[in-house]
């Protein structure tokens, strides 16, 4: 990486560094998943202190930046029939997170076999040659050491409890958060983050940024929660 390129990763690092990131993702089939709601979404989230947002798809990811100017964690996600990651999984997936204006990558970072046959080193490097910070989804400390390795910027806990090996693994996984932080790489917790106590518990475990998701911005699954506990729904 060129010092020009360290240097801008380094702004954008310093950016999120003690702050909350909001994950602005809807259901699939939600009205909010158009990319204007989306993108009204991560302004909202900005104007009341994200340092941050993430978001999926192409189409999102450009409706974001063109919304906002704070960094941008983009991901796509597409399945690949016999293949467990859907994150990011391909060069494909990197190219369009890219080209949507993400300034950071995010993809499945675990031992699991990609589409394309790239190890976790290839993916980090194909994400630094196009000029962006690579941020990886981990379930393990193996995930987390093997990725910081390859040079991923950033190491995260996000897909802990999502993997077969980690199913029922406690969340926020603040044990994964330490084995996080006691890497070179920027250490985020990601996963399971409900409440305020949880987001400073993941800073004092370590955790240079905390990303939230669900419980901010899945309208789909907040309203759902409030309506299943009425009479109508019994």
């Amino acid at each position: 990486m060129s010092s020009v390129q360290s240097d801008a990763a380094q702004h954008i690092l310093a950016a999120l560094r003690g702050g909350v990131i909001v994950s602005v993702q809807a259901e699939e089939h939600s009205p909010l998943n158009a990319p204007e709601n989306i993108a009204l979404l991560s302004r909202v989230a900005v104007a009341n202190g994200a340092v941050g947002v993430r978001v999926e798809g192409l189409a999102r990811i450009g409706a974001v930046r063109r919304a906002v100017t704070a960094p941008i964690v983009g991901i796509v996600k597409r399945g690949y029939a016999g293949f467990e990651p859907y994150i990011t999984a391909t060069a494909r997936e990197i190219a369009e997170a890219v080209a949507g204006g993400a300034e950071i990558v995010a993809f499945d970072a675990t031992e699991r076999a990609r589409p394309d046959g790239r190890d976790v080193a290839a993916v980090v490097a194909a994400i630094r040659a196009r000029g962006a910070l690579a941020m990886a989804d981990c379930a393990t400390a193996d995930d987390v050491r093997r990725a910081a390795a390859a040079g991923a910027h950033i190491v995260a806990t996000t897909l802990c409890g999502y993997t077969t090996a980690t199913r029922g693994t406690p969340l926020p996984a603040l044990d994964l958060v330490r084995a996080c932080a006691a890497t070179d790489a920027f250490a985020i917790c990601e996963g399971g983050v409900a409440s305020p106590d949880d987001v400073r518990d993941a800073f004092a475990a370590g955790a240079d940024a905390v990303v939230v998701g669900t419980a901010i911005t899945n309208v789909d699954a907040l309203v759902h929660r409030f309506t299943a506990a009425a009479p109508r729904a019994e």
